[in-house]
């Protein structure tokens, strides 16, 4: 019978000596293997486990119930945050009212990366939005990303080196495999039909799309937020507003032909 994984998290209220040998003690008697280990947050430990059975899950954890000094707070298959946590030692934090949003701090960038990775290798479409003021490393992030989740990115607007607008693919760029790249504030500054029209024909795809200002780019298209799979917020300190203004006209880009790639 194939093993199946598991997820074990646990609050510690007393951290005695001996605490994680005694429950590493339990989970061997029980033929229970630990994959990975680490700690989560403050006072709680995470687990990867996998069993052969149901049923020595179940018993586990009515064990663990009788212990004291800890009290099991997820015990399930484990999810993506669950394997990102015990990764890195911390969750991923998650807005109260809309699930599908996650924020991350500019010290989180490792995370953030770690996390868009995963997404990146789920094959089929996938639209995420990514929130943040200028230069806070939203398009240093994605790039990042795919190369850990092994794509080829296209940029379809961009400012990362220079204004970016793309108005036609080349076939081989078409592949479900690659995953494409937009901002939504230079498609709404710079934006002409033929432009909007690869955008039609890539959202179209059975591929990863990862869109820049969301907010303003739902405002200029038929698309709306709840068409998106996930929104990521990332900002330089959790205290940061996110804020749009309106795009000032950038002289180098405007006046200068060779300013912006627009092809």
């Amino acid at each position: 019978m194939e093993k199946k994984e598991w997820y074990l998290e646990y609050e510690i209220h007393i951290n005695r000596p001996g605490l994680l040998g005694d429950i590493a003690s339990l989970l061997g008697m029980l033929s229970i293997n630990i994959v990975t280990i680490n700690g989560v947050d403050d006072s709680r430990r995470g687990m990867l486990l996998l069993s052969d059975t149901n049923e020595q899950i179940v018993r586990l954890e009515s064990i663990l119930n009788t212990m004291d000094n800890i009290t099991v707070t997820k015990l399930r298959e484990p999810k993506l945050r669950d394997r990102l946590a015990v990764r890195h030692g911390r969750y991923i934090q998650r807005d109260a009212d809309d699930k599908k949003t996650f924020r991350f701090v500019r010290n989180e960038l490792g995370l953030l990366v770690d996390f868009l990775a995963e997404l990146f290798k789920q094959e089929g479409h996938k639209l995420i939005g990514i929130r943040g003021m200028p230069r806070v490393g939203k398009t240093e992030s994605i790039v990042a990303s795919s190369v850990c989740a092994n794509k080829r990115w296209l940029f379809v607007s961009s400012t990362l080196l220079k204004q970016t607008i793309r108005s036609q693919l080349i076939e081989d760029e078409y592949s479900e495999d690659n995953l494409f790249i937009i901002d939504g504030i230079v498609s709404t500054k710079r934006a002409s039909e033929k432009h909007w029209q690869l955008i039609r024909e890539i959202m179209r795809l059975s591929a990863v799309k990862v869109v820049e200002h969301p907010d303003i780019f739902v405002q200029n298209t038929e698309y709306n937020l709840e068409d998106f799979d996930y929104i990521i917020e990332l900002r330089n300190n959790e205290d940061e507003e996110i804020t749009y203004e309106a795009p000032q006209s950038n002289n180098m880009f405007e006046d200068n032909p060779f300013g912006g790639f627009d092809f």
